[in-house]
């Protein structure tokens, strides 16, 4: 019979194996830096009589083995890279638009309760959950191991009970020897 035998956890079994695949990559990724530390310990051909990138067009070899012009290979270096930018989204932002009507005549911002109320709401509602279907399998005890958010819940507000109950108590004693001892 098991019954000295502990439950196997999914999360900290999910945890482990994620340790193990980290720990696979960290090799991985050493395995290779040693092996690029070897290509680039040979010496580079420099001159220093001319400015780099301004050879003609003689060809270098690098240390990978492939053959580049100077010209193109400093044209790749300085070029910058420039991310994508959805500017319909920054545009689509209504709460940033500032219109003249959100001014006065002296140029002061006019006090706009109801985005105070909406900032507020939004303030203490907290931030959207990115993945709603894991909270609700943790909210209904989906995952073997876990307990249903319920319960914890519970727990937690009966926790609270009796902490305020037995302080209530000690209030109450506290107040009792006070009145006892006049």
């Amino acid at each position: 019979m098991a019954w000295f035998k502990k439950k196997a956890d999914p999360i900290s079994d999910r945890t482990r194996a994620l340790n193990q695949e980290i720990a696979d990559l960290e090799a991985q990724i050493k395995r290779l830096g040693a092996g690029l530390a070897n290509d680039s310990a040979q010496p580079r051909w420099r001159s220093t009589v001319v400015p780099q990138g301004v050879l003609g067009n003689q060809s270098i070899p690098s240390p990978r083995g492939v053959e580049e012009t100077p010209a193109t290979a400093a044209t790749a270096a300085n070029e910058p890279i420039f991310e994508p930018v959805d500017q319909d989204l920054l545009k689509a932002n209504p709460e940033k638009a500032a219109t003249p009507e959100h001014f006065n005549e002296l140029g002061v911002r006019k006090y706009d309760l109801p985005a105070l109320v909406r900032r507020l709401r939004s303030h203490f509602r907290g931030p959207s959950t990115t993945n709603p279907k894991l909270v609700s399998y943790l909210a209904a005890g989906g995952i073997q191991g876990l307990r249903p958010m319920r319960y914890e819940k519970r727990v937690a507000r009966n926790r609270f009970i009796a902490l305020a109950l037995f302080l209530f108590l000690t209030l109450l004693g506290c107040l009792a020897v006070f009145i006892h001892g006049r």
